[in-house]
C-alpha cells in the first residue's frame, strides 16, 4: 500500500485552490515517477484479468481521462495499481482552455465542478510524452487509452477534421482510442451526440481507422464517451449508431450539467461539468440503458461517482464491464484503486 496514507495528505491539498492543487499533484507525480518518491503513492496491482474488445485488462479499475491531459504521468498512475489508464483529452493544437477560476470543490457532496475546456499542450507534445513512458517502453501489461477531442476554435461543422488528425497521431501508440463528444466545456461539442452529427463523425472515424489498420498492421479499438444528460431515446439512437459503425465500446459517462443533487451548496451554480458522488446514479442509469440496447457482449466502461469500492461493484452490477475513477481519487486517494480492484475481483469470483 501507499507509503503515506492519503488521509494525511488531503487536508494540505484541500487547503489549496483546486486547480493549484491539481497542478501541484501532477507536477509531483511527473517528477517523482520512476524514483524512490513513487513509493509514496504506489499500490499493488490486483490481478483480475478481463478481455474486452480484444484487449486483456489486468484488472477492472482504470484512471479516467481528464486528470492527465498531457500524458505526463502515465508511469506514476500505473504505480497506483490501475489496470488501465486513459490520458487526454488531447486536441490537434495546444490551447489554454477557459478562463480561471475553472475548478471548484463541493466537499459536502463529494463533488467537483470544472470548466477547464480541454486545456492541453497539443498533439505533438502529447505523443512525445506517451513515448517517454517507461511502462510503455517496457511493454508492461497496463493498458493505455488515448482520448481525443476538437479545438475550441474549430467550428463544430469542421470537428471531424480535428478528430481525424488526432486519431492518426495517437493510433500507433494507443491500446484503445476514446472519442470524446461529451464534455460540456467546449462550445457545442455535445451536439456531436445528435443523430446526424454522430452518424457522420463515427462514419468518418470508422473509415479512417480501417485505413490505418491496413497500413499499420493492427486494428486499435475505438470507444466513444457519452454524457449522462441523455434521455432514453437518445441513448437508443447512440447505441444503434455505435453498432452501425463498428465501434468497439462505449464509456458512460462524462460529467453532468445537472445541479439537482447539489442545489443550494457553495459553487453549485458554477458553469461546467459536475463530477463525483452526485454523478453516480445518472451514470448508472445510462449504463443500464446501454446494456439493454447493446446486449450482453458489447464493452461498456462505467465511470461517474465511484467514491468507494461498493460504488465500483454497483457500476458492474448496472451493466459495466470495467470502471474508471477520477473524482474518487481526489476525495479518497490511491487506496481507492486497490480497494475497488479487490472488490471487483471478489465479485467476479462469486459470479463465475
Amino acid at each position: 500500500m501507499s507509503l503515506i496514507p492519503y488521509a494525511l495528505v488531503r487536508p494540505f491539498l484541500f487547503n489549496m485552490d483546486p486547480e493549484a492543487a491539481h497542478d501541484f499533484t501532477m507536477n509531483t507525480l511527473s517528477r517523482g515517477q520512476n524514483t524512490p518518491l513513487q513509493a509514496v503513492w504506489s499500490n499493488e496491482t490486483v490481478n483480475d484479468p478481463v478481455t474486452l474488445a480484444g484487449l486483456t485488462f489486468p484488472n477492472r479499475v482504470g484512471m479516467a481521462a481528464g486528470l492527465d491531459k498531457n500524458a505526463r504521468c502515465i508511469d506514476a498512475l500505473a504505480a497506483m495499481g490501475f489496470g488501465f489508464v486513459e490520458v487526454g483529452t488531447v486536441t490537434p493544437k495546444g490551447q489554454p482552455g477557459n478562463p480561471k477560476p475553472r475548478m471548484f470543490r463541493i466537499p459536502a457532496a463529494k463533488a467537483l465542478v470544472n470548466r477547464l475546456g480541454f486545456n492541453n499542450d497539443g498533439l505533438d507534445a502529447f505523443i512525445a510524452n506517451v513515448k517517454q513512458s517507461t511502462v510503455r517502453r517496457q511493454g508492461k501489461p497496463m493498458l493505455l487509452g488515448l482520448n481525443i477531442g476538437k479545438n475550441a476554435a474549430t467550428a463544430i461543422e469542421d470537428a471531424t477534421s480535428d478528430y481525424l488528425t488526432c486519431l492518426e497521431g495517437v493510433y500507433p501508440h494507443a491500446d484503445y482510442v476514446t472519442v470524446n463528444i461529451s464534455s460540456p466545456n467546449t462550445k457545442n461539442l455535445r451536439a456531436l451526440q445528435s443523430d446526424e452529427a454522430l452518424d457522420s463523425l463515427l462514419g468518418a472515424i470508422a473509415e479512417r481507422r480501417e485505413a490505418l489498420a491496413a497500413t499499420q498492421g493492427r486494428r486499435v479499438p475505438i470507444f466513444v464517451k457519452i454524457a449522462p444528460d441523455l434521455d432514453d431515446a437518445q441513448v437508443e439512437v447512440i447505441a444503434a449508431t455505435l453498432r452501425r459503425h463498428g465501434m468497439d465500446g462505449v464509456i458512460a459517462t462524462n460529467t453532468t450539467i445537472s445541479r439537482e443533487a447539489v442545489k443550494g451548496m457553495p459553487h453549485a451554480e458554477e458553469a461546467g461539468g459536475l463530477s463525483g458522488a452526485p454523478a453516480f446514479e445518472a451514470s448508472n442509469r445510462v449504463i443500464r440503458l446501454l446494456r439493454a440496447a447493446l446486449g450482453k457482449d458489447f464493452p461498456i466502461i462505467g465511470v461517474g461517482g465511484i467514491m468507494r469500492a461498493e460504488d465500483a461493484v454497483a457500476k458492474i452490477q448496472a451493466g459495466a464491464d470495467v470502471v474508471q475513477i477520477y473524482s474518487g481519487l481526489i476525495y479518497a486517494g490511491p487506496e481507492l484503486v486497490v480497494q475497488s480492484a479487490r472488490a471487483l475481483r471478489a465479485l467476479g469470483t462469486q459470479t463465475r
